[in-house]
């Protein structure tokens, strides 16, 4: 009697990965059902009509379709994973789903005889609990920037991580402590659109799960300690065109397609704020002189702009958009970056001037990212173009959603803002 099972995951509005357990049976091209009012759930569980949620139209079933083909061994014991897509009653794709509009995303990029690849960056800080039961960050007195080893983590909980993605098959690129202590970066191999973040989700979840193992509470939430620095979530990417050629790279200048990716992502870097940088929180990490994508400016191998041209040339050229973070839906944001360039390049909008300035002290772009979600909102709803682009549905949702986020966290400041997204992202 095989004790087999299959896990299926979807993401949704939130960035958590919603599923089932099913049998072995089920393992296979195949779906299960959860409820369509899900889309109306909000981080401490309220059941609102946002947009799509069909909360006051009888809480109907979405279905969640997986491919047996990309079923994959999971990191429980007996278990295999498979990450499906979200369709609605009508059988026609659910609108407000993220995986959906990265795939819309790719295949515009496509017709225009360009596939995305993509390479992305986690950042994320470790708690655990004292003898008083209260989350405090993990000891790690004699951590620093890029070290290794027992002095970034005594307990090797990231020692697990890698080992459990690596026999998993994940294409694990770097994996170290960053500026911060108790901060880690992990960072998987560049590969196409649709894979990396697949990859990406499922390895955020693992190494979750594995960090609980070793009593770590592992957040990916943008900034969990206000006198730290903060934690985001970088999208390097590029495309192939259809010779196989990197798209971005050329030996003795900028491409049209960099050019017009970058004039994208200035013209929309407003309004994608609201769907890259998505709760309170996250505009907490979003200050000047933060090297957190906060300005509206770009250039070369500077950390200090929001995109950054990588120093590699040729086949290894890319951007980096450096804006995310890690409570975004990483098929939303990646959707929303590529798009946003998309938007740029078949416009054709003005390239504005690289920026010169330091970033701390000089700096020559003029505004960043709204001071608030609520105002980011504002500026994705008066964004037309960037909403068609990414999805009505989704978007319409997701202000929903945040509006009602940003009224319950209004009084909560410190840690008490911390603890009501820590136990999610």
């Amino acid at each position: 009697m095989t004790r087999e099972r299959l896990r299926v995951l979807a993401c949704d509005h939130l960035n958590l990965a919603r599923g089932k357990y099913l049998p072995a049976s089920k393992i296979g091209d195949g779906g299960t059902r959860i409820c369509q009012g899900t889309f109306g759930v909000t981080y401490d569980k309220d059941l609102i009509p946002a947009p799509g949620s069909k909360v006051l139209e009888g809480l109907p079933d979405i279905e969640i379709r997986y491919l047996g083909a990309d079923v994959r061994e999971g990191w429980q014991k007996d278990t295999k994973v498979v990450i499906g897509d979200l369709y609605a009653e009508d059988g026609l794709p659910f609108g407000a789903c993220g995986r959906h509009a990265l795939k819309r995303a790719i295949n515009d990029w496509n017709s225009l005889g360009f596939d995305p690849m993509i390479g992305l960056e986690l950042e994320a800080f470790a708690f655990q609990y004292n003898d008083d039961g209260k989350l405090v960050p993990y000891d790690t007195p004699k951590s620093y920037v890029y070290s290794t080893g027992p002095f970034s983590d005594p307990k090797g909980f990231t020692d697990a991580i890698w080992e459990r993605a690596t026999a998993l098959g994940f294409a694990i690129d770097s994996m170290t402590s960053e500026f911060d202590s108790p901060q880690f970066e992990f960072t998987l191999t560049y590969d196409k659109a649709l894979k990396a973040v697949d990859d990406i989700f499922l390895f955020r979840q693992l190494a979750r799960e594995v960090a609980l193992e070793y009593g770590i509470v592992l957040t990916f939430m943008p900034k969990p300690i206000l006198s730290k620095g903060g934690s985001g979530l970088h999208v390097n990417f590029s495309f192939k065109d259809s010779h196989g050629n990197n798209a971005v790279g050329e030996p003795d200048r900028r491409s049209q397609v960099a050019e017009g990716s970058i004039a994208g992502l200035m013209h929309h870097h407003q309004a994608m704020a609201a769907l890259v940088a998505p709760i309170v929180n996250s505009y907490q990490r979003l200050i000047p002189s933060s090297l957190s994508g906060y300005w509206r400016n770009w250039g070369g191998d500077h950390r200090g702009v929001t995109t950054r041209i990588s120093a590699e040339r040729g086949p290894k050229a890319r951007l980096e958009h450096r804006m995310g973070d890690g409570a975004a839906n990483p098929y939303t944001l990646v959707a929303t970056v590529l798009q946003a360039a998309r938007l740029g390049f078949v416009n054709k909008y003005p390239l504005p001037p690289a920026e010169t300035g330091d970033c701390f002290g000089t700096i020559d772009a003029k505004d960043g990212v709204p001071a608030t979600l609520n105002a980011a909102l504002d500026a994705l709803e008066a964004d037309a173009p960037l909403m068609e682009a990414v999805g009505g549905l989704l978007c319409q949702n997701h202000v929903f959603i945040k509006r009602d986020e940003i009224n319950k966290t209004a009084s909560l400041e410190g840690d008490a803002l911390r603890d009501f997204y820590l136990p999610y992202i």
